[in-house]
């Protein structure tokens, strides 16, 4: 599911310093400070799921563990073009279908920024459909041990380490502490690159059912012997997944103490982040781990001191996560069309090519202001200047365009956000981004709702190297181009 346009600029960049703007208020609507909403929780029919999903297609699985998982993750877009994320849970796993509705509701109220929200949720019959926004790039299980093109950075790994900290909190604070089997595959991350808590492990994946599917070697000891999962037992997950960020690979907390108490850090720590960390960065780090995974649950931090203590390690803050992570940001899940395509491939003859078989059917209702000598010689003359730069554009001379949609311009006979919209793509073609931008934004000031004054905006943004601008106006451009076309 794509950013929220009004909150697109926070969500594609790092970590904020806390303090007043993240306290929430008890609402449906998110955190005080985040500018934006997700729609309330709704129950969903199987139907609308179903068509969802493409009739719960294999191709749609995303869970990584596959069919072999006893519930199993797909992917699916709704008819408003929402991307979600659909948990399907066997058939006796909720009986009760007032119990689950109950959970699911308690889960769907929370709205947080660090966690993959859940939407709505389906009992029809014997199903139980959880669905979630959909979470574009993959698990911190794909990111960390199965990476194709870079290991995860180490700011990265602090940033995953603070988020999920947050999340935690978060959840505590609205009275949801408990979270069952916290492992790699339970972190998302967002069209930005942003890490996620996935919403899933808020509840169980039954009524009775067993709260860890992982190996033994990493579940609570205390689990082991009560099959009870307490607030201390998800700081011991937190534990094992530090141990993760800090190695690369997955390192059974037993194994782990032992080479803490032996003093073997370098044994704890991956080779690939050599160079990146200080001693003391990765001491303490180690420190954190080893004290969430003591043995006796009463000797583990609570969450909050995790936050207070993962704040001050955070590196490279104005990085956006997408650049750490190397991954291209937010256009992945935006639904855009062929023109916003081509805008974020910074096609520029596809935008041309778009532009001259829209002629000037936008500029309907463009104001104008002709004197009385403008009906005369003068009116001739702006009119031929305006003829003259179409001619130019079509044939793609854009120097001669850009010349003569000036004189047209100058003349102030009529305000049209297409000639601007004509220069800025102009400017581009003769690289010129700054002057582009000014065009684009004096056809946005004459045409505030027009899409192609945003796409061109983002054109600009990309070519100047502003990447935040460039995410913010090409997703407001696609809004824009729905509204006009009649989608939601």
């Amino acid at each position: 599911m794509g950013c929220k346009c009004s909150r697109f600029l926070s969500c594609c960049w790092g970590p904020r310093l806390r303090g007043p703007v993240d306290e929430a208020p008890d609402g449906e609507n998110g955190e005080e400070g985040d500018t934006w909403t997700l729609q309330p929780f709704q129950e969903f029919t199987y139907d609308q799921i179903r068509v969802a999903t493409s009739e719960f297609s294999a191709e749609n699985i995303v869970s990584e563990h596959g069919e072999k998982a006893p519930n199993v993750v797909y992917k699916g877009k709704l008819d408003n073009q929402t991307q979600i994320a659909v948990k399907r849970f066997n058939k006796s796993a909720w009986p009760d279908s007032q119990q689950f509705l109950e959970e699911a509701r308690a889960v769907g109220y929370l709205r947080n920024h660090r966690l993959a929200n859940l939407l709505g949720c389906c009992c029809d019959g014997d199903e139980r459909l959880l669905v979630a926004e959909y979470m574009p790039n993959g698990t911190l299980s794909k990111h960390l041990f199965h990476w194709e093109t870079q290991p995860m950075q180490w700011a990265m790994r602090l940033r995953v380490a603070l988020h999920l900290a947050e999340a935690l909190e978060y959840c505590t604070r609205k009275r949801r502490a408990i979270y069952h089997d916290l492992n790699a595959y339970r972190i998302v991350f967002d069209e930005c690159g942003n890490p996620r808590l996935s919403c899933f492990g808020l509840m169980k994946n039954s009524r009775d059912g067993k709260s860890y599917s992982t190996n033994l070697a990493f579940t609570p000891p205390e689990y082991l012997r009560t099959g009870r999962v307490t607030t201390e037992s998800v700081m011991y997950s937190f534990g094992t997944l530090l141990l993760d960020l800090l190695s690369g690979k997955h390192i059974p907390p037993s194994r782990a103490l032992d080479l803490v108490r032996d003093k073997n850090i370098q044994m704890l720590t991956d080779s690939c982040l050599e160079g990146q960390f200080s001693n003391s960065d990765g001491t303490e780090l180690v420190r954190l781990a080893s004290r969430c995974i003591q043995y006796e649950p009463k000797e583990r931090p609570n969450v909050k001191s995790l936050v207070d203590a993962l704040l001050p390690l955070q590196q490279e803050t104005e990085v956006p996560s997408h650049i750490l992570m190397g991954i291209r940001s937010g256009t992945s899940a935006i639904s855009l069309s062929p023109l916003g395509e081509a805008c974020m491939r910074k096609d520029l003859t596809a935008i041309h090519e778009i532009l001259e078989k829209l002629g000037y059917k936008d500029d309907e209702g463009a104001t104008t202001e002709l004197s009385f000598q403008m009906w005369t010689n003068q009116m001739q003359e702006t009119l031929n200047s305006k003829k003259k730069g179409d001619v130019a554009f079509r044939h793609k001379d854009f120097t001669a365009a850009i010349d003569c949609y000036t004189q047209f311009i100058l003349a102030g006979s009529v305000i049209s956000p297409t000639i601007y919209a004509r220069r800025s793509l102009s400017y581009l073609m003769s690289n010129m981004p700054e002057e582009a931008l000014n065009d684009a934004m004096e056809a946005r000031v004459i045409s505030p709702l027009w899409h192609i004054a945003s796409y061109l905006q983002a054109v600009a943004h990309f070519l100047l190297g502003k990447e935040k601008e460039a995410q913010l106006a090409l997703k407001e451009g696609s809004v824009q181009e729905s509204r006009k076309n009649g989608r939601p």
